[in-house]
C-alpha cells in the first residue's frame, strides 16, 4: 500500500511539473536560466535611435546597431568601477569583435579627458559621446552599465556594476548569440 501511495505522489508531482505552465515555467527559470531568455525585455527600434559622436571610431546613431549583437556599455572616467573593468572590455573586445559590435557611451564626461584616458591605456574599443537623448529602456541608473544585446534587440545581460567581461560564460553567451 505504502509503494502505491508514494507512485500515486510521484505521478502527482510530475504531473503538475509537465502540465501546469506556471509551475513548468517557474522551474524552467530556476534551473535553466539560459532558457529565460525567450522571456527578456526587448529594446524597440525607437530606443536605438541615439546620434553618437565617435571619439576614437566615426560618428554614427545606434540604429545602424540594429540586427547585430550589441555589447552597450555607459561609463565615464570619472568612475573608479568603470575604470576597473575596462581591461577585461578590451580583452573581450580583441577576441570578439568581428561577432559582436561594441558600443561604448561615455557619459557625464568631456570628449579631452575620454581622449586622454583611451591613449594613456591603449584602448581600442570603439568609445563614443551620446548626442541625442537616450530611452528610458537603456538609460543607466548607475555607472558602469552594461547591456549585452542580441540580434533581436533582446536584453541578454544586464550587468549594473564593474564586471569581469572576458570570462568563459560570457564567451559563451556572444557564442550562443551569432549562432
Amino acid at each position: 500500500m505504502k509503494k502505491v501511495v508514494t507512485y500515486l505522489v510521484i505521478l502527482i508531482v510530475l504531473g503538475a511539473v509537465f502540465l501546469v505552465p506556471d509551475i513548468r515555467n517557474f522551474l524552467k527559470n530556476q534551473f535553466f536560466p539560459v532558457a529565460a531568455i525567450e522571456d527578456a525585455v526587448h529594446i524597440a527600434p525607437e530606443d536605438y535611435d541615439i546620434d553618437l559622436q565617435g571619439i576614437n571610431t566615426a560618428s554614427t546613431n545606434l540604429k545602424n546597431f540594429r540586427n547585430k549583437p550589441v555589447f552597450l556599455n555607459f561609463w565615464g572616467t570619472w568612475c573608479p568601477p568603470c575604470r576597473k573593468e575596462w581591461p577585461s572590455i578590451q580583452k573581450l573586445y580583441e577576441s570578439r569583435k568581428g561577432n559582436v559590435d561594441f558600443v561604448l557611451i561615455a557619459m557625464k564626461d568631456e570628449e579631452p579627458a575620454i581622449r586622454k584616458f583611451l591613449q594613456e591605456n591603449k584602448y581600442t574599443v570603439p568609445v563614443y559621446i551620446a548626442q541625442s537623448p537616450i530611452s528610458e529602456k537603456l538609460l543607466p541608473k548607475v555607472f558602469p552599465t552594461t547591456f549585452l544585446l542580441d540580434q533581436n534587440g533582446r536584453i541578454i545581460i544586464k550587468e549594473d556594476s564593474s564586471t569581469d567581461w572576458n570570462t568563459e560564460s560570457v564567451h559563451r553567451f556572444i557564442d550562443n548569440m551569432i549562432k
